[in-house]
């Protein structure tokens, strides 16, 4: 379902991955819409939410730190922090999860899965259920949705909604088999997702960005498998930046996408998912293997915790694509 507009005179959609390097744990891919006052390339969002959103680590709780998920996620309360920015800016567009399974649900399937299909579709070690927030203060993210969304209507912005693609191992690995390239796979999902934000024919001026993965420069392809007849008006291809235009609207494919703000918070929410479903996963794993230490699923700590669970995999009769991302 595309998003609906309100009467913003443009709208600017954010798209970011976490979790593409790992073998363990899910990819997953966001999307934030943001409508603006004005043409949305001409909307400097960090000046005009400076007194909610701050793009360096700042020690003033008034605001939130929006900003690459890496540079957000670091130091010793990188969590917290991390947690602190994902479910603010998650409660100012009208998303209270209480659970990561509640997240799940929402920003992938809307209402349209009953708990129980939920459920019955997810592995072994999706199935334990984290209470959120884990350590970021109830109240203060309260507090902080409330000023983002007050901010957000004096400045005439509406921060509209996040959707996301999340990707566990068996699926990962079957689209590897379809695709034969884990580059291809992550730019079809990601055009893919826009699809479910993002109107083609919309008269409204749009500007989409997503970060460019892979040394890829030409990403028609992938947009031509979305939106039909159209026509796709190439305006550069390079190593730094690839942009078309369809219509009203301009898709950006370009290095450090994250500086824009829609993106950044996009990059937050994808990364903040990632972190609960890798809590999830180190946590059932822990209940077989007491002993184990756990892991963020990157290659070279992923094969040592492989090799440690091994004797367990067995013994369970797991088939190893349905839990390791083959590339």
């Amino acid at each position: 379902m595309k998003s609906v507009r309100t009467n913003g005179c443009g709208c600017f959609i954010g798209l970011d991955e976490a979790g593409y390097g790992p073998n363990l744990g899910p990819l997953v891919i966001a999307t934030s819409v943001w409508e603006t006052p004005g043409s949305p390339d001409g909307c400097d969002f960090y000046s005009c939410l400076g007194q909610v959103i701050d793009l360096k680590a700042s020690s003033d709780s008034s605001r939130i730190q929006v900003a690459d998920s890496k540079q957000v996620n670091v130091g010793k309360n990188a969590f917290r922090n991390l947690e602190r920015s994902a479910l603010s800016l998650l409660r100012s567009t009208g998303i209270q999860p209480t659970t990561n399974h509640e997240l799940w649900r929402v920003l992938c399937l809307g209402d349209e899965t009953s708990a129980n299909d939920f459920e019955n579709s997810l592995a072994d070690w999706e199935r334990g259920s984290i209470t959120i927030p884990v350590e970021a203060d109830e109240d203060d993210i309260a507090e902080m949705a409330d000023r983002l969304s007050n901010c957000f209507a004096e400045q005439g912005i509406v921060c509209q909604e996040f959707v996301a693609q999340i990707v566990p191992a068996a699926r990962f690995n079957r689209l590897l088999d379809e695709h034969g390239s884990k580059g291809v796979v992550l730019s079809t999902l990601g055009v893919q997702l826009l699809q479910s934000v993002w109107d083609s024919e919309s008269i409204t001026p749009t500007v989409i960005v997503g970060d460019k993965h892979g040394g890829r420069n030409r990403y028609d392809g992938f947009i031509e498998g979305i939106v039909g007849d159209a026509m796709i008006f190439r305006i550069e291809e390079g190593r730094q930046m690839s942009r078309y235009r369809v219509g009203s609207t301009e898709l950006r494919f370009q290095v450090q996408g994250e500086r824009h703000l829609p993106v950044a918070a996009a990059s937050i929410v994808a990364k903040y998912f990632r972190e609960l479903a890798m809590m999830q996963f180190n946590e059932y794993w822990k209940t077989h293997v007491p002993e184990i230490r756990p892991t963020k699923g990157y290659p070279t700590d992923a094969r040592r915790f492989l090799k440690d669970i091994q004797p367990v995999l067995t013994e369970l009769e797991l088939n190893l694509d349905d839990l390791w991302r083959r590339r």
